[in-house]
């Protein structure tokens, strides 16, 4: 009996703290219909194992570790979930040496980039702050890409809420 109440809190808590994962992703993204109907299942699951987990007569450690562990897993699978699903893109400011090659290097590799003349914190040092927005997919590949033509390259990344028109890399 205990043990089949610990492996039923821990897997329901997994779906339902993945589904609050989501939920608050779709959220920040500006999806609120969708995260609303997700919430009501959330909600809904999170009622029905809470009431189950508070009314049984077993009092062990082992119930309070099931559940606890769930919500941690749960939390570690919504942000995989929303990873696969959610799709996204990223907006990339790069400070960078003039002399670098790193404009040339991520255009030959069909990144659209734009590029502004900057001075850094040395008046005299001439750079470069590339603005590129990418499919959030792209983004290790771009960074190794950059890192290994200018190594002290400064990248900010921002997640981009919306995007219309420009360029992107196409998918392959």
């Amino acid at each position: 009996m205990l043990l089949m109440l610990c492996i039923k809190l821990f897997f329901v808590r997994i779906i339902d703290v993945s589904l609050g994962t989501t939920r608050t992703i779709l959220m920040v993204k500006g999806k609120n219909v969708v995260a609303s109907l997700v919430g009501f299942i959330e909600v809904a699951i999170w009622f029905a194992i809470v009431k189950e987990a508070l009314n049984t007569d077993i009092e062990s450690i082992w119930i309070i570790i099931s559940y606890a562990g769930g919500f941690a897993t749960g939390t570690y699978v919504g942000g995989l979930l929303s990873d696969i699903f959610i799709s996204g893109s990223f907006n990339l400011q790069i400070i960078t040496s003039k002399n670098s090659n790193v404009v040339s290097v991520l255009r030959n590799n069909g990144f659209a980039v734009s590029v502004v003349d900057i001075k850094g914190q040395d008046e005299k040092a001439e750079k470069h702050m590339l603005f590129i927005e990418i499919n959030k997919k792209h983004f290790n590949s771009i960074q190794k890409l950059i890192k290994s033509v200018d190594p002290k390259a400064f990248i900010v990344v921002n997640e981009t809420k919306f995007v219309e028109n420009g360029y992107f890399k196409p998918e392959k």
